[in-house]
């Protein structure tokens, strides 16, 4: 039974993650999801066990326990719907169809301090 487990501290090692569960019974495996652009921890990961019955009791005791300062979500793992996949938007939004574009900038955007973008 596959285990998901959020709220975890981003200094975490996945060797330190199986660790953490092992007592439980025997873990498989244990995976923090990384960020592909900065390779930081997004701060949740998964951990495999071979047995259910181990896998419930880890779920019974470890979700809602402080581990090194952060209270942990543990839960049984949902298999990803295809519609689940998270999109990413590069400009527009999507119901951009009827909606004009918004202008950085140029000739065409008005007066001078409408060309200076404000953080």
């Amino acid at each position: 039974m596959k285990l998901y487990v959020g709220n975890l501290p981003f200094s975490i090692t996945e060797e330190s993650l199986k660790k953490a569960f092992s007592e439980f019974g025997n873990v498989e495996e244990a995976s923090i999801i990384i960020d592909k652009f900065s390779k930081r921890s997004k701060g949740f990961g998964f951990v495999t066990f071979s047995d259910d019955s181990a896998a419930k009791e880890a779920v019974a005791k470890m979700d809602g326990k402080d581990f090194e300062g952060r209270a942990l979500k543990v839960s049984e793992a949902k298999p990803m719907e295809e519609g689940d996949r998270p999109r990413r938007s590069f400009g527009g939004s999507r119901d951009s169809g009827d909606r004009p574009r918004r202008s950085f900038g140029g000739r065409d955007s008005g007066s001078r301090d409408n060309n200076r973008r404000r953080f």
